[in-house]
């Protein structure tokens, strides 16, 4: 019915502490009537719920909004295509007029596949994200399986390829403006090589199934007549 005082003291007592650990049950009212052994432990949860409260909004505080990153992609894209406008025009300017007009139809003959192939992929998103905003499943109506690529996975294809297709061509006009000949010629044959390596790249990254489906895709298209299995 009684406590026990040795029991009560054995908890204050220093030998029963870690080293290095303050005692806080002793420090917290000792002396005030109604205070208990049970009380002096109520301190350290509390303080162990702010530390691990505090944290979530620390990350926020770190982490940029949303809106300010787009902000930002945008700015930097609207960087970039300045630039390409201005050193392409630039470099057309210099040349002579007999001279700039087989140039300009040697450039659209290299850049002109790789342009249109970026449009499609633009407008596939768009016809994905149509689908996506409607009833209709497309993913039953065209066999898809379940890791078939979004409209927003297109996007993102189609924005790198955007990118890199103009800044290729900047460097050709900028090159081959330049006297640079057989440099300016280089960026056209690399940029195709770029494409197919990635088209035929074996590892597991950038939508390895998808590329594979792609590419089986074109084979089918290029010898129609084979045998199924």
């Amino acid at each position: 019915m009684f406590e026990n005082p040795s029991v009560i003291g054995s908890s204050h007592s220093p030998h029963l502490r870690k080293p290095g650990a303050k005692s806080v049950s002793s420090d917290l009212g000792a002396g005030e009537p109604g205070n208990s052994v049970q009380e002096g432990y109520v301190f350290p949860f509390v303080v162990g719920e702010m530390k691990v409260s505090s944290s979530p909004m620390h990350t926020a505080a770190i982490m940029p909004s949303p809106t300010f990153l787009w902000r930002f992609k945008v700015l930097w894209f609207l960087i970039w295509a300045f630039t390409c406008c201005k050193i392409g025009w630039d470099s057309v300017m210099r040349m002579s007029v007999d001279l700039r007009d087989l140039f300009l139809y040697e450039a659209f003959l290299y850049y002109n596949p790789l342009l249109l192939v970026t449009m499609m992929v633009w407008l596939w998103g768009v016809c994905l994200w149509v689908f996506s905003q409607s009833t209709i499943i497309y993913a039953k109506i065209f066999d898809l399986d379940l890791n078939h690529l979004t409209h927003r996975e297109i996007w993102k294809c189609s924005i790198w390829m955007t990118v890199i297709v103009p800044t290729s061509m900047t460097a050709y006009l900028y090159l081959y403006s330049h006297g640079e000949v057989a440099l300016a010629a280089s960026q056209p044959v690399m940029l195709y090589v770029a494409v197919a390596l990635v088209l035929i790249f074996p590892f597991d990254i950038f939508y390895f199934s998808s590329r594979y489906f792609f590419l089986r895709t074109l084979w089918r298209i290029a010898f129609p007549l084979q045998a199924s299995f």
